[in-house]
């Protein structure tokens, strides 16, 4: 019997009111329809508030950011070639 293989993950970092975040995340919506991967987003002030100021410190100043399995894929604009190659393999 074989193992299901998980989907790709795929995190938008952003935060509220950010018009490229959202941009961003539309588009991000259609591509996991059609390329097969779990998109979700983190807001990364309201994770400060909770206690975890590690992905604003990292990130805060470079969003959105997206993750692709928990690493840096890309930020400011989806790099859609690189994503579709390293989604293929």
């Amino acid at each position: 019997m074989t193992q299901p293989t998980s989907r790709p993950q795929v995190e938008l970092l952003t935060r509220d009111g950010c018009t490229i975040c959202a941009r961003v995340h539309a588009r991000l919506a259609e591509l996991a329809g059609e390329l097969g991967f779990d998109l979700s987003t983190t807001d990364v002030d309201a994770a400060a508030k909770s206690g975890a100021p590690g992905l604003r410190a990292e990130f805060g100043d470079r969003l959105p950011v997206i993750l692709l399995d928990g690493r840096e894929h890309s930020y400011w604009e989806i790099d859609e070639p690189r994503l579709r190659a390293d989604l293929a393999r």
